[in-house]
C-alpha cells in the first residue's frame, strides 16, 4: 500500500477502513506518472548526449532492458532471494525469452574514475600546492630532500603504477608541462581530462550515478539521509550567473582540499577489511531561459501611435 493510501485510510470503531481497490489503483497510477516524469527529467541530458554522438534507439533500448534486469536482480537479492527467470520477468515486464538472452555478466567499457592513478596524483599534488604554491613545479625524479613528482605519484598509486606512466598520461591530457631541466609543472586546478572523451565519460557516469543514488535513496526513505541539496533562482542576468558560478568554484577549491585530506587520512587509518566507498561533489549549471510571457508579448505587439515613426 502506498504512503498516500495509508494516509487516506480512516478509522471506524477502532478498525482501519481501507480504500476501494479502484482508488488504490488510481493512486498507484498517479505515483507511476510522477516517477516517469522524474525519469524523463533525469534522462533528457543523457539522451542529448546519446543523440549528439550517434547512439540509436535500438542501442538505448537494449541498454535499458539490461539495466532493468540488473536492478530487478539487485532488488530480489536485497530480500535474500536469488531470482529465477520468471521472477525477473514479472518484476521487469520483459518476457522470459528477452530475460534469458540478456542475463549475463556485465562488461565494463569505461574505467573507474576512483581507480585512476593520474587523478589521485593530481589530487595529492594540489594538496601540496595548498601548503606551498611553489610546489606546482617539481623535479620529476626523487632527490635527497624535498618532494618530487616520482614521490607524489608513488604515494598516490601506492607504488602500483610507475611514475613515468602517470606523467606520460598527464602530459597527454595537457594537465602538466615537462621542461628540459628535469622538472614538471602542474597546469590544472583539478583532474578534468577534457582532452580524453573516454575519461570524461567515466567521470560523467560515476559522478552523476552517485549524485542520483543519494537522491534516490533519500526519496525512497533510505537511512541515514544523504546530503543532497541545491539552491536555485530564475530570472537573473547571465553575467550574474557566471559571477555566482565563480563563487562556487572558489569555495569548492578550498573545500576540495579539506575533504581530500580527510579521505586520505581515513584510508590510511582504515582496517585491512574496510570496503566502503564515498564520493562528495558539487555542481553548478545555468542556461538562458525563454523571455517572460508578458515581455515576449510586448515585443511582438505593434508599436502604439506615439511610438511609431
Amino acid at each position: 500500500m502506498t504512503k498516500e493510501a495509508v494516509r487516506a485510510t480512516g478509522a471506524s470503531r477502532g478498525h482501519a477502513r481501507a480504500l476501494p481497490s479502484a482508488k488504490l489503483a488510481q493512486l498507484a497510477e498517479g505515483q507511476l506518472g510522477w516517477v516517469l516524469a522524474a525519469c524523463a527529467r533525469v534522462m533528457r541530458p543523457l539522451v542529448r548526449l546519446a543523440v549528439r554522438v550517434g547512439v540509436k534507439h535500438a542501442q538505448l533500448d537494449e541498454l535499458l532492458r539490461s539495466l532493468l534486469i540488473e536492478e530487478a536482480q539487485r532488488t530480489w537479492r536485497d530480500k535474500g532471494t536469488e531470482p529465477n527467470l520468471s521472477q525477473i520477468s514479472l518484476t521487469t515486464g520483459l518476457n522470459r525469452k528477452v530475460v534469458t538472452s540478456l542475463v549475463r555478466d556485465t562488461v565494463e567499457r569505461l574505467p573507474y574514475s576512483e581507480m585512476s592513478a593520474p587523478a589521485k596524483t593530481v589530487t595529492l599534488w594540489l594538496r601540496l600546492c595548498t601548503d606551498d604554491p611553489s610546489r606546482r613545479k617539481l623535479p620529476i625524479n626523487a632527490i635527497a630532500r624535498g618532494p618530487s613528482f616520482e614521490a607524489v605519484a608513488y604515494k598516490a598509486s601506492h607504488g602500483n603504477v610507475h611514475h613515468r606512466a602517470v606523467l606520460d598520461e598527464l602530459l597527454r591530457l595537457g594537465m602538466v608541462t615537462e621542461s628540459g631541466d628535469g622538472f614538471v609543472e602542474l597546469d590544472a586546478d583539478g583532474f578534468v581530462p577534457a582532452q580524453d572523451m573516454r575519461s570524461m565519460l567515466a567521470f560523467l557516469g560515476d559522478n552523476t550515478r552517485d549524485h542520483l543514488l543519494a537522491a534516490v535513496s533519500n526519496t525512497l526513505g533510505g537511512q541515514p539521509a544523504f546530503l543532497e541539496r541545491s539552491v536555485f533562482a530564475k530570472g537573473i542576468a547571465p553575467q550574474d550567473c557566471e559571477r555566482i558560478h565563480q563563487i562556487a568554484r572558489t569555495r569548492w577549491n578550498a573545500l576540495h582540499h579539506e575533504l581530500a585530506q580527510a579521505l586520505a587520512d581515513a584510508f590510511a587509518q582504515a582496517p585491512e577489511a574496510a570496503s566502503a566507498r564515498m564520493r562528495i561533489g558539487i555542481y553548478a549549471y545555468f542556461e538562458k531561459g525563454p523571455a517572460p510571457a508578458s515581455k515576449a508579448a510586448a515585443d511582438e505587439s505593434p508599436p502604439s501611435k506615439e511610438e511609431r515613426p
